[in-house]
């Protein structure tokens, strides 16, 4: 069992020249409960089911399993998802030791690019490339689990 330690920020500038990778994300929620969230998605070929805890006080720390299964049976699950599928673009850009993924988010949520850090620590100093605006870390707002209930674009 792992504890996932991440800051999360709104992205501000270009920063799509300095992605290494990119890959589509499809993902839907089995359960969206703050306590336990449960998720299943399609990244790239690859399939994933993830289970997150709640976050501790500020946010950056929560309880995180993953376990690999078959694209195709993700695609069943999918069936089963509460409403609101989180299709998305991630991009991995370098920035010092560390990666940031940045999401660029479709459909409902078109408009919205968020950055997410994983760190050894809170405390951990990591290097905020100029393309990185202000941090939202622990807004629940802009969970993906969330972002499905209560997309961007209603919050104009």
């Amino acid at each position: 069992m792992a504890q996932e330690i991440e800051r999360k920020f709104l992205v501000t500038g270009p920063y799509k020249p300095l992605a290494v990778k990119a890959t589509r994300i499809t993902q839907g929620y089995l359960s969206s409960v703050p306590e336990r969230t449960v998720r299943v998605r399609v990244k790239g070929d690859q399939g994933f089911i993830t289970v997150k805890g709640i976050g501790n006080k500020s946010g950056a720390s929560r309880f995180e399993w993953e376990k690999e299964i078959p694209a195709e049976e993700v695609l069943s699950l999918l069936e089963l998802c509460e409403p609101g599928v989180i299709d998305k673009t991630r991009y991995l850009v370098k920035a010092g030791p560390h990666t940031f993924e940045v999401d660029e988010f479709y459909g409902d949520n078109e408009g919205l690019t968020v950055a997410e850090i994983e760190l050894g620590s809170e405390a951990e100093a990591f290097e905020k490339p100029s393309w990185l605006g202000a941090e939202v870390t622990g807004d629940t707002r802009y969970y993906n689990s969330m972002l499905m209930k209560n997309p961007f674009k209603n919050w104009k």
